[in-house]
């Protein structure tokens, strides 16, 4: 997405929390009886928090951009720095339009526990065409969260938690004017700022100077 339309983005969830609260509530069913807390409010992470290098991630569920980096560049990037022990990498949620899906997708993949994390924004991204030419994003939630071991009822109270969805959005205001993000997908390396999508080269790179 072009840094404009972000900016403005940006500015109109600052605007209408209350409106993104009542989208996200409407595709839960209304249900305000949350019984499955939303997990650990901090931000994701994974690799060795020794590493010498971090790179930070910031990213949408429903961002198609996010969604082709992480089906076609995260696996081998993870292979090759994470799993390793070069990289610590740190995912930062952000919201773009459909909001209510981008909202819906973060409380879904935190309320199936920080080991679930991950598979099931995994699953979120590797489905979010199909989802989205399906029309039916709650359905499509759903399928994920139950593939993840949730029931129903679950899935309706964890995407319908209020406290939840303020905090995701205390999280995504303190992103966008602490880091100044305004596009997704942003990566971080050692403070040097990459904007839009990146390929294992162009990582390649940044990781090799953030080495030095």
């Amino acid at each position: 997405m072009d840094l404009i339309f972000g900016k403005r983005l940006m500015a109109s969830i600052r605007r209408s929390l209350a409106i993104l609260a009542a989208a996200v509530l409407a595709l839960g069913a209304c249900n305000k009886s949350a019984t499955v807390g939303a997990a650990s409010a901090e931000d994701m992470s994974l690799g060795s928090p020794n590493a010498k290098v971090t790179v930070a991630e910031y990213a949408s569920a429903s961002c198609p951009h996010c969604a082709r980096f992480n089906n076609e560049v995260f696996p081998e990037f993870k292979k090759k720095y994470v799993d390793t022990g070069k990289v610590r990498y740190v995912f930062h949620e952000f919201l773009t339009p459909p909001v209510q899906f981008a909202a819906a997708g973060f409380l879904t993949a935190r309320c199936a526990g920080p080991d679930k994390y991950f598979s099931v924004l995994d699953a979120i991204y590797r489905d979010q065409e199909n989802i989205y030419k399906s029309n039916d994003l709650r359905g499509g939630l759903l399928r994920i969260a139950q593939s993840a071991g949730m029931t129903e009822k679950q899935f309706t109270d964890c995407i319908s938690d209020e406290k939840a969805l303020n905090a995701l959005n205390a999280r995504v205001e303190k992103v966008s004017t602490q880091d100044n993000i305004n596009a997704t997908p942003t990566f971080i390396v050692n403070g040097t700022k990459l904007e839009g999508e990146q390929t294992l080269a162009q990582l390649d790179a940044a990781i090799a100077a953030a080495s030095k």
